[in-house]
């Protein structure tokens, strides 16, 4: 997609991605990678007899980590030579994703500015959902920026 293309399309809603199981092999390589081994995300027994939840949940943040798969199914960097993440802003967890669950994701296209230097920056506002879910587990909105290739 191109710059233009992108702008014109401000507002549009892409998704919903396939969905995506969240099991404990993911959230306990999450644990060990991140350093957060609380007793919620890791101990299936426990969480089973003193969770709210009735089972490990994953992390927030592992949550958050899957928008940028997310984002590849929904409009991917076609069109580009280089995107790179600036951030998030607005990140919420509303709802927890237990493990086993499963979650899938929809993007608004927020905002597309041209930054200078030949780089675009882009708002794409993500809402992860899990399945039978009242309300989303993640919502933010993620700040890109992108380079268009020097032929498109």
């Amino acid at each position: 997609m191109s710059v233009e293309e992108l702008q014109a399309r401000v507002g549009d809603t892409f998704g919903p991605t396939a969905w995506r199981t969240v099991d404990q092999d993911m959230v306990d390589t999450f644990a060990t990678l991140s350093g957060d081994r609380q007793w919620i995300h890791t101990d299936v027994e426990r969480a089973a007899r003193e969770s709210p939840f009735g089972t490990t949940i994953a992390h927030g943040n592992l949550t958050l980590s899957m928008i940028d798969g997310f984002r590849d199914e929904l409009v991917g960097l076609d069109g580009f030579e280089l995107g790179v993440n600036l951030g998030y802003d607005r990140v919420r967890f509303p709802s927890p994703v237990p493990v086993g669950a499963r979650v899938r994701a929809v993007l608004e296209l927020a905002a597309v500015s041209d930054r200078g230097d030949g780089w675009w920056q882009v708002v794409q506002r993500f809402t992860v959902e899990v399945e039978g879910g009242t309300r989303p587990a993640c919502v933010a909105d993620s700040v890109i920026r992108v380079r268009p290739r020097p032929d498109a």
